[in-house]
């Protein structure tokens, strides 16, 4: 089947945009029946809207903190509040198998 490129018009902002032949073979490919609805560029900030902005592989800030088991340093990817114990990982581990 031969594909040509296409003109559609982007349900979000109305920007026209080219649905290139390129494209419709891949969406063939994937097994894809309808054609895509949004420009690319809001397919990206919808996509970004539903996963977050963060990039995949990327990493999510530390906060250091002393392991109330231990007292070791240690980093963990929330920021302590001071009321709870802040486990290591080896520790946290511990404590949650003891569970």
């Amino acid at each position: 089947m031969s594909f040509q490129d296409k003109s559609l018009q982007c349900s979000d902002c109305g920007a026209t945009f080219t649905f290139s032949a390129e494209e419709q073979e891949f969406f063939q490919s994937r097994g894809y029946t309808n054609e895509p609805k949004r420009c690319p560029s809001c397919r990206q900030a919808r996509k970004s809207e539903r996963y977050g902005n963060s990039s995949y592989g990327s990493r999510r800030q530390m906060f250091p903190a002393t392991c109330a088991e231990c007292g070791k340093d240690t980093e963990v990817p929330f920021e302590p509040r001071g009321d709870r114990p802040v486990y290591c990982s080896d520790c946290y581990r511990k404590v949650r198998l003891s569970r």
